[in-house]
């Protein structure tokens, strides 16, 4: 029986700082292939080879990578500074209405990192360019020195919401997360539910209120040691089950090849 396929969103990169790539971290399609048991595929995000239209009807789900270029202020009202950094006009092109799609629809998609913030703003949220320059916050980027295990250690708590979704996937109200971020939600969007913050109150993990299918993001990267991660792994595992139930409603007949 055909896997569900799993949209992942590339990101826009160079080889040698000069051939143009599309690019996907192996974990993010471990993490969907070995935990959430579909196939990943790796989405080349720019309109020039790719249609929501088309995405909606190829993939069952999507995962919303993270990315070192952010959503350009542009699409929340405000101006582009330096502290905003680099963009990928092209990826904000597709995600963020792709993300409304999903979420009219129903069809299943997990926000990581950038994928979490675009879930805010494709719902007419704003984020703050750098979080760590705001009075109480700590710093959540990645450390610039270490292995790829001290970058991606668990670094802080985030309180969940007793009751929500995510106190169902992860059967607990305080977890222990990486962090790897500059940035972050500062106006939650229309139906935005904050689930999860940081110790310093920073947003976490969200989902969309009354959206028809699984619509949850988080500002950390579980897709790191996904498999044996105590709250990657049931993430995962719950992100697979919703894209299962959408791939068995929306199109059994290409399943059953």
């Amino acid at each position: 029986m055909t896997r569900p396929i799993v949209g992942i969103i590339g990101n826009m990169s160079f080889l040698n700082d000069q051939y143009p790539v599309h690019a996907g971290g192996t974990m993010n399609s471990a993490a969907i292939a070995q935990v959430s048991g579909c196939m990943p595929l790796l989405i080349p995000t720019d309109p020039l080879f790719v249609s929501v239209e088309e995405l909606l009807e190829v993939c069952d789900g999507f995962l919303l990578t993270g990315g070192r270029p952010n959503v350009h202020p542009e699409e929340y009202g405000e101006e582009a500074t330096e502290a905003h950094g680099a963009f990928d006009r092209c990826r904000d092109a597709i995600t963020l209405p792709l993300v409304r799609a999903c979420v009219e629809r129903g069809q299943p998609f997990l926000g990581v990192c950038r994928g979490f913030q675009e879930v805010n703003v494709a719902m007419g949220g704003t984020l703050h360019p750098e979080i760590r320059e705001l009075p109480g916050r700590m710093n959540h980027r990645m450390p610039p020195d270490g292995t790829l295990d001290e970058k991606f250690a668990l670094r802080h708590k985030v309180t969940i919401s007793p009751g929500g979704p995510f106190a169902k996937v992860f059967g607990a109200t305080e977890v222990m997360t990486n962090t790897l971020h500059g940035q972050g939600i500062k106006a939650a969007g229309k139906r935005v539910v904050i689930d999860g913050r940081a110790e310093d109150d920073t947003p976490e993990a969200i989902f969309i209120e009354g959206a028809p299918g699984f619509s949850l993001a988080v500002q950390w990267h579980p897709e790191y040691n996904a498999a044996s991660d105590p709250v990657s792994r049931p993430l995962f595992e719950a992100f697979g089950d919703a894209v299962r139930a959408w791939a068995s409603r929306a199109c059994p007949q290409r399943r059953s090849a």
